[in-house]
């Protein structure tokens, strides 16, 4: 994990991303970075959001996080076709998948050398590499 983040609060960064700092958007981000990094889906999110006793919907939340990744604030790791983790570290690295925990832990960028990629199409540049390894518990 890493330190402290650079807004005191919510409100802040939500300003910060150009975002209008609305009640959901206000509850979301206090809820994902008021504890650290995370991973979390988005159902986890609300699960959450209905224990902290908050009246948002699971679409609601769904649409906040992708405006939290269009800004700049989350990361979006799709693990599989349909599953996706939202990810409060936005910066260099990447991830181990747990498969039977359903569980992402971080591997710092620089741990990880990636070679022999090929050129992008023409017209495009590469913005970023993201791996994924994904490990499982050895048979007892």
């Amino acid at each position: 994990m890493s330190g402290p983040r650079p807004f005191a609060n919510a409100l802040e960064l939500l300003r910060n991303a150009g975002l209008r700092p609305t009640r959901q958007r206000l509850a979301l981000a206090r809820l994902l970075f008021d504890q650290g990094d995370r991973h979390v889906t988005a159902e986890q999110l609300h699960a959450e959001v209905l224990t902290a006793s908050m009246p948002v919907s699971l679409a609601t939340v769904y649409n906040a996080l992708h405006q939290f990744v269009g800004a700049g604030l989350l990361r979006e790791v799709v693990v599989n076709p349909g599953r996706s983790y939202f990810d409060t570290n936005v910066s260099d690295h990447h991830h181990f998948f747990l498969e039977d925990a359903g569980k992402l832990v971080d591997i710092p960028g620089d741990r990880i050398d990636v070679a022999n990629v090929p050129a992008p199409p023409a017209g495009t540049a590469i913005r970023r590499v993201d791996v994924i390894i994904r490990v499982e518990r050895e048979p007892a």
